[in-house]
C-alpha cells in the first residue's frame, strides 16, 4: 500500500511549508522584497494541501553607520584613548616607585655610613684628648689628621666649641655658671664634642654654660651711676 494513503484508503494531505525568513539561511544575505512576493505567490499546493508557515525569530543585525549610528571609526579611537591612559597611569606607578626605591636606597646608605661613624667616635675623642696633653706628633699625627680628614668628607661634622651659644637641641649642659660677661647662656667649656652626620645629630656636645648674672646689664651698654 502507498505511504500516500491512509488507512481508510483517503489520500493524505501534504504539508507546504514556507520560508518567509528574510535572511537567507544559506547565503546569509537579505532577501529582496520581490523574493518574498514570489514565494508568497507560489503555485497554489491544491486541493487538501495544508499550508504551514515556519516561524523563525529574528536575527541579529550587525550595527553600521546607517542603521544605528554606529561609528567604528569613533569605537577605535574611544579603545585607543583608553589604552593610552593605562599606559600613562602605569608609567608614573612606575616612576613613583623607582623615585620610592633610590630614596629607601638613600636611606639604608646613610643609615650604614652614620653607623661606621658613631663607632669611630671613641677614636676621634682619643686623638683630641691626645692632642690637648701635646702627645699628637709625628707618625701618629699624620694617621690622626688623615682619619678626621677622611670622615669630614663622608659627611661628619664636629660641633662644640667655646663662645658659641647654648642649644639645647645640640648640646648637653653639665656644668652651669653665670657672670657679667655674657649676654646669655653660653658655651665656655667643652667637655666632649659633639658630631652630625648630615642632617643627623649623631651626639651631642658635652659642654659647660655660663649664663648672664641677674640684675647685670648686656656687654656693651651702661647703667646709670
Amino acid at each position: 500500500m502507498s505511504d500516500n494513503h491512509d488507512e481508510h484508503g483517503g489520500e493524505e494531505p501534504r504539508v507546504v511549508v514556507r520560508d518567509r525568513r528574510r535572511i537567507d539561511p544559506e547565503t546569509g544575505q537579505v532577501r529582496p522584497a520581490a523574493a518574498d512576493a514570489d514565494a508568497a505567490s507560489a503555485a497554489d499546493p491544491g486541493e487538501g494541501a495544508i499550508e504551514g508557515t515556519i516561524e523563525f525569530p529574528p536575527e541579529a543585525e550587525t550595527p553600521d553607520a546607517d542603521s544605528a549610528g554606529f561609528d567604528p571609526a569613533a569605537e577605535l579611537k574611544t579603545q585607543l584613548d583608553e589604552r593610552t591612559a593605562d599606559l600613562q597611569r602605569l608609567q608614573a606607578e612606575y616612576a613613583n616607585y623607582r623615585k620610592r626605591v633610590d630614596r629607601d636606597r638613600e636611606v639604608v646608605v646613610a643609615g650604614a655610613k652614620a653607623q661606621v661613624v658613631i663607632e669611630l667616635l671613641g677614636v676621634l675623642d682619643d686623638i683630641e684628648r691626645a692632642d690637648a696633653h701635646g702627645d699628637l706628633t709625628g707618625a701618629f699625627k699624620a694617621v690622626a689628621d688623615k682619619l678626621s680628614a677622611t670622615l669630614q668628607r663622608a659627611g661628619l661634622e664636629p660641633f662644640g666649641h667655646e663662645g658659641e651659644p647654648f642649644d639645647p637641641a645640640v648640646h648637653e649642659a653639665v656644668q652651669h655658671a653665670t657672670s657679667p660677661d655674657v649676654d646669655g647662656p653660653t658655651v665656655t667649656g667643652v667637655l666632649r664634642r659633639g658630631y652630625r652626620f648630615g642632617d643627623r645629630v649623631v651626639r651631642a656636645a658635652m659642654v659647660a654654660v655660663t649664663d648672664a648674672e641677674a640684675g647685670s646689664a648686656p656687654a656693651g651698654e651702661f647703667t646709670e651711676g
